[in-house]
């Protein structure tokens, strides 16, 4: 599919997206309540990835999540103009990017150029990708260390919220966030940050709660955003290990999808919704990413359904971070303050 080739229509199976649910952030803005992720890791080809990105704003979805790290923006940018040359007004798009690791000393330059790769003169909202300044981009070996590998420090990172801070104030980002942070991080950020933070991006599913972290994130009005939402099970091998568990074989899953008539995959992207994150479901199907849509408006999960669904959680961190450690010895937990402090400010 090329974006001379292909034509935009909405399709007529697909979600009004007037019907989807949003989540409000703290400027009053709306945020749609579910969105397309559009990492493949190495499983998927970067077009069809792109293609789907169409595929799914014509059936209805307008929360589109990227990154610059997965190397495929400049295709989705292509994706973005058939949509809007075909009708579709950019401020009915949600789109997301986010800074990559080795960028955090030139945010301003790293935007700049996802922005013209998605063909864009803005973004709705701009996430720090890592609070790490560590290089490794996907497919990297897991046992590999980048030399350079430093732990979190907070005075450096503020450097790179005040760039984040100055998108803003240039008109190129609407919102600004932060993605795989942890309470004692987010409590420095908010001390100090000019512009807070609208949306925190971290891993959620049934097996994987966070319960105190979302917990602090909504009190503190800044809304959770949920990657990995069924449990990726196509997430690249380098994250995956002997321990980990599999959401959609989980009993209670699996009992309740029975009920419904339903794939399990569904009842943890309507236990997200309902929970009251926003999940980013990565579907190259349409028959999937159409689904996946269709039940943000449907009332599917019971009172009693969400109190057992709250009962499953193992506590089970799929993306661990392994290629962030900073010195030898170390194990990834050192990376979500468990073992230890954060540098301090």
């Amino acid at each position: 599919m090329s974006k001379t080739t292909k034509t935009f229509s909405i399709a007529p199976d697909g979600v009004d997206p007037a019907k989807v649910p949003t989540r409000e952030l703290w400027t009053g803005k709306k945020i749609p309540a579910i969105g397309l992720g559009t990492f493949g890791s190495d499983r998927f080809n970067m077009q069809d990835i792109a293609d789907a990105v169409l595929g799914a704003i014509e059936v209805g979805f307008r929360h589109i999540d990227c990154a610059s790290v997965y190397g495929n923006e400049d295709l989705i940018g292509n994706s973005l103009k058939i949509a809007m040359d075909g009708g579709i007004k950019r401020e009915e798009l949600w789109i997301t990017s986010k800074v990559w690791n080795d960028k955090h000393d030139d945010v301003i330059n790293s935007c700049k150029k996802s922005l013209k790769d998605l063909q864009l003169d803005y973004l709705d909202l701009y996430l720090i990708h890592w609070p790490f300044p560590n290089f490794h981009a996907p497919g990297c070996d897991v046992d590999s260390r980048s030399p350079d590998a430093k732990p979190y420090i907070h005075e450096n990172y503020m450097k790179t919220w005040r760039q984040m801070e100055k998108l803003v104030e240039m008109g190129l980002v609407k919102h600004i966030g932060t993605s795989n942070m942890t309470i004692p991080k987010l409590k420095l950020v908010l001390r100090d940050a000019k512009i807070k933070p609208a949306c925190n991006e971290m891993e959620l599913h049934p097996h994987f709660q966070q319960q105190e972290l979302f917990d602090y994130v909504r009190e503190n009005n800044i809304v959770p955003i949920g990657f990995c939402p069924i449990g990726s099970p196509n997430r690249p091998d380098r994250d995956k290990t002997d321990k980990d568990t599999v959401d959609i074989e989980d009993p209670v899953v699996k009992k309740i999808a029975a009920r419904l008539g339903v794939h399990p995959a569904v009842v943890c992207l309507k236990w997200a919704v309902q929970r009251g994150q926003i999940p980013i479901p990565f579907s190259v199907h349409r028959d999937k990413y159409l689904s996946n849509l269709k039940l943000t408006v449907e009332n599917l999960l019971s009172e009693e359904d969400m109190a057992e669904l709250s009962k499953i959680d193992k506590n089970c961190r799929l993306i661990k971070g392994h290629v962030f450690l900073w010195k030898d010895g170390q194990t990834w937990e050192d990376l979500w303050d468990m073992s230890g402090e954060i540098t301090p400010p």
